[in-house]
């Protein structure tokens, strides 16, 4: 799948906030322009743009690191990703106060990503309950708990629910917990929870002219954290505060050493689980 200076390559993207600063040359003044000529970019859910990537529809992906696992011949674009050392608010396992972790028989799960489903029954099998049944659903807190005794929620749902959990409880009644899986990932491992990273399909030339537009693309929005802090507080019922603490005390966008021991852990574990299928990830390969 090389490619030639007059075809563009094809980016398999993700509408959330958290990826926000990597897609800023792409989709800002003065760098959408002269990026707009090598690349076409296409938003979707993270597990989609894994299945783009596989499928041949895109050549390059911001996918969750699981499908590393389950897809042959991806390739990591070195330099970014998206993941937390610590607390990062987007990744919720929320149960009744009433029913602890040990005691939950049913996951209402939203879907849009395989990385943290398989992180999640990982920490499940720590918890000692491994039997816990998975119900595939749209992000609904409230649908999901009228299904099942605890819910999963990813990305921006998972944000506005922790917004909205004071105003939750005034009008139901109901005390919940929120786990904060990158917290509990982290207590157990002691290493960050990575969620997603930029991965090439197999055949795709150029990985290091590719893998520079992506670093300085990073580079650029994390350095426009104010400003997209101010776009982002029109896309979504949060406060510019709120955005910006996220995008810089939450996230993390550098794949550092630290990062891919998280990785390291997260295959080995996961395949101990049977989670995933082993998967060989070499630290060695990438080049920051």
């Amino acid at each position: 799948m090389s490619s030639t200076p007059h075809e563009r390559l094809r980016i398999a993207a993700i509408r959330f906030l958290n990826p926000a600063p990597l897609m800023w040359d792409f989709e800002h003044a003065p760098q959408n322009e002269q990026l707009a000529a090598r690349y076409s970019m296409r938003y979707m859910l993270p597990s989609e743009c894994a299945d783009q990537v596989a499928g041949g529809a895109a050549e390059i992906g911001l996918i969750p690191i699981a499908s590393l696992a389950i897809i042959p011949g991806l390739r990591i674009l070195p330099g970014c990703t998206i993941a937390s050392k610590n607390t990062v608010r987007s990744l919720l396992l929320i149960r009744r106060a009433s029913q602890p972790l040990s005691r939950l028989r049913t996951l209402a799960a939203d879907t849009a990503s395989r990385t943290t489903i398989a992180h999640t029954r990982i920490l499940f099998r720590k918890w000692g309950n491994d039997g816990v049944v998975f119900i595939p659903m749209a992000a609904d807190l409230n649908a999901m708990l009228e299904k099942a005794d605890a819910a999963l929620l990813i990305g921006d749902p998972a944000l506005l629910a922790l917004e909205d959990r004071a105003k939750r409880l005034e009008q139901t009644g109901e005390e919940l917990v929120y786990h904060d899986l990158a917290h509990e990932w982290h207590t157990i491992t002691g290493v960050p929870f990575v969620s997603a990273v930029w991965a090439v399909a197999p055949g795709c030339s150029a990985i290091d002219r590719i893998a520079e537009d992506f670093i300085q693309s990073r580079d650029h929005g994390l350095g426009n954290v104010d400003a997209l802090a101010k776009e982002w507080a029109q896309k979504l019922p949060l406060s510019e505060e709120s955005i910006r603490s996220y995008l810089t005390t939450n996230i993390h966008y550098v794949l550092d050493e630290e990062c891919m021991e998280g990785m390291q852990r997260f295959f080995r574990e996961a395949a101990n689980a049977g989670v995933l299928p082993e998967y060989d990830f070499a630290m060695s390969e990438l080049s920051i």
